[in-house]
């Protein structure tokens, strides 16, 4: 499995030059193939294949007066954006033909230098290297100081360097994973959980345990609208309001690594202590077009659910998820009847059936553990819409069994 391992970099005012010309190169080649692709297609003819580009947009464009300052990059930089545009119109392409999973992917647009987020990849070819010092040594910029959060656990196969709105950089490396290591980190357990995901508390889980919701945006409210208001009144194009763009982008990123880091440190709780998770699909695009919209975009329920799914991969978790129509709200967790409809109001009710008294996030996080063990068995065997014979080791049982079937 591949993951990717982002630290920060201080580059100082010469490297800042340099990338950013091999930014503005490897923009310049990325448009040069979105250019030379649609004069190709306005003209009926075949596109032109990825060495065709290379040799007409960087090698013979480097001997060209206009195209001549390519040259003071690295060459791995511009090969790889030239990949990168040939990789957007196959995803393009795949999206039009429905063979892509997700939501559709337009045609590749041109870059623009006042885009907020710029970025160039290095891969092995570029021998870029890591000095015994703890630098980051980049071809034709120089040794790069980078502050090392943590270990590197493989060597890594590329890295990307971003500069991000807020004015920052960072060195992104793809590491393969050790499977072995990952299974001594995080041994089997027995334990598995229903995940409730909500706005009042954040998550609920099905053992009972609530944890509240940071509300990272609705903190920082106030001095975002300052910091917009100020930028507001500057003049486009002075240097004030450019100062004031860097003061709004820092606040925005300062909100956006606290959720990032409050949604890593509780996933990887929940996978440490649990084999089976369950979950709802809930659809955040809708809930994102109605009144509850700020607080849903806050919550980001779609990247935590995210990185529980690459977490579970990569530790040999099982992440259900059920269907966002499951009436886990409605049913009551003790008898299983369905009780109606209930408003957003109502936190707390008494089944009709059985008399239970249910808080209404908790038992919906008791269904949904219970829906996720039904939807699917321990060995992947589908129960819904048809009926499927059980498994040998999962006759009788309900929501997850204590340890997976063997393959």
């Amino acid at each position: 499995m591949q993951l990717r391992y982002a630290f920060r970099l201080y580059p100082e005012p010469g490297q800042r030059l340099a990338l950013a010309r091999a930014f503005g190169c490897a923009r310049v080649v990325y448009n040069d193939a979105v250019r030379a692709r649609e004069d190709a297609r306005r003209a009926g003819e075949p596109f032109p294949t990825a060495g065709v580009l290379s040799q007409k947009l960087i090698t013979q464009a480097k001997q060209t007066p206009e195209r001549s300052w390519l040259g003071e990059v690295s060459a791995v930089v511009l090969q790889q954006s030239l990949r990168d545009a040939e990789v957007a119109y196959k995803n393009f392409f795949a999206s039009l033909k429905g063979e892509r999973k997700g939501a559709k992917s337009g045609a590749p647009r041109f870059k623009s230098r006042k885009d907020s987020r710029q970025s160039i990849r290095f891969t092995t070819n570029a021998r870029w290297s890591i000095t015994g010092s703890g630098r980051l040594n980049l071809p034709k910029i120089g040794a790069v100081k980078v502050k090392w959060s943590r270990t590197l656990p493989a060597q890594p196969s590329s890295v990307t360097v971003i500069k991000d709105a807020a004015g920052r950089y960072f060195a992104s490396f793809v590491i393969d994973t050790d499977p072995a290591a990952d299974a001594a980190r995080m041994p089997d357990t027995d334990q598995s959980v229903g995940i409730d995901l909500g706005l009042t508390h954040f998550a609920v889980l099905s053992d009972g345990t609530k944890i509240d919701s940071p509300r990272f945006l609705r903190r920082a409210e106030k001095r975002l609208k300052r910091a917009q208001r100020e930028l507001s009144r500057k003049q486009k194009g002075s240097k004030n309001r450019e100062k004031a763009r860097l003061k709004v982008a820092r606040a925005h990123a300062k909100v956006a690594d606290a959720r990032h880091e409050f949604h890593h440190q509780l996933s990887t709780q929940l996978i440490r202590d649990n084999q089976a998770i369950g979950v709802e699909d809930l659809a955040v695009k809708g809930l994102a077009r109605t009144r509850l919209a700020r607080s849903v975009h806050d919550a980001g329920w779609s990247a935590f659910v995210h990185m529980l799914e690459y977490k579970a991969a990569r530790y040999g978790r099982t992440l259900v998820r059920i269907g966002r129509f499951e009436p886990t709200s409605q049913t009551c967790s003790a008898c299983g009847v369905k009780d109606g409809p209930k408003p957003l109001s109502v936190r707390e009710w008494t089944c009709a059936a059985c008399g239970a008294v249910h808080d209404r996030d908790h038992n919906a996080a008791i269904n949904v553990k219970t829906a996720a063990g039904l939807a699917v068995t321990a060995c992947g065997a589908p129960v819904r819409p048809g009926l499927v014979p059980a498994q040998r080791e999962e006759t009788g049982s309900h929501g997850f069994p204590p340890q997976p079937c063997a393959a």
